[in-house]
């Protein structure tokens, strides 16, 4: 199983260990793509901190994420799975998992980024700010700068399992899964039942348990109807729609009664 995940807004700081070390992380397929931003955004914030603040979005009140960007070759680096905070990985809670789940949690969970395209928990790397929504001057969009790149590289990362899909719409435009991988693909809401609407805090809060159980679980559904039924096994109400045609993936509602 390969699960998708976004990142987080919010990052803890980098620390004092190693710095970056490009040619050392999953997915070298990436690594040119990766230098390319790279080099555009420290170049940017070493150069113009107004122009930088306004291409990342930033209010003034996170300008000093300006300056981290450009310590981004000499920053300490720790685990991804260290350095991605918020909540989704404040439910997901990787560091409390035990041995063989945190092992599962190495090989399965992929996380999306708009500076690195995607990496694995265990990849180190510095903290930055630089979303997928960017539109860097150079590069341009970085959702389209990373789709060419993802498309030669995911596919073989995917394998012949299923792909649990729980990104934000802007990370999912790097990268959609096609043909037969996307046969295999179910994408997650997560829906307040009473008024079956999308509520942002507990949907990220409700994926980030949805994985912690099935890493902990040791479930290892192949396909999206065995995900399915393992999650209804783990004690989750979801409600599932096959795709109408091949090449298309699953959509799964879970539905949560209490927003906390």
């Amino acid at each position: 199983m390969l699960v998708l995940l976004p990142p987080s807004e919010g990052k803890a700081s980098s620390g004092r260990g190693a710095p970056l070390k490009p040619e050392s992380l999953s997915l070298p397929g990436l690594t040119d793509a990766r230098a390319a931003v790279l080099d555009e955004l420290v170049d940017l914030c070493a150069a113009d901190e107004d122009k930088a603040r306004e291409v990342l979005g930033l209010s003034e009140g996170l300008r000093g994420e300006i300056a981290k960007n450009t310590e981004l070759r000499t920053a300490g680096a720790r685990p991804a799975g260290e350095i991605y905070t918020g909540v989704l990985y404040d439910a997901l809670d990787l560091a409390s998992l035990d041995p063989a789940a945190k092992r599962r949690a190495a090989r399965s969970l992929l996380v999306f980024s708009g500076l690195w395209g995607a990496v694995r928990v265990t990849d180190r790397i510095p903290s930055y700010r630089c979303s997928m929504g960017v539109r860097l001057p150079g590069l341009g969009a970085l959702g389209a700068h990373w789709r060419a790149p993802m498309a030669a590289v995911l596919p073989e990362v995917a394998g012949d399992g299923l792909v649990l899909d729980l990104r934000s719409s802007a990370y999912a435009a790097a990268w959609k899964p096609k043909g037969e991988v996307a046969g295999r693909t179910a994408t997650v809401r997560v829906l307040h039942a009473p008024t079956r609407k999308v509520v942002s805090h507990f949907n990220k809060a409700t994926k980030g348990r949805i994985v912690r159980s099935l890493l902990t679980a040791s479930s290892a559904p192949r396909t999206p109807g065995e995900l399915v039924e393992a999650l209804r096994d783990l004690g989750y109400e979801v409600e599932a729609e096959a795709p109408s045609q091949a090449g298309r993936p699953w959509a799964l509602d879970v539905l949560v009664d209490e927003i906390h």
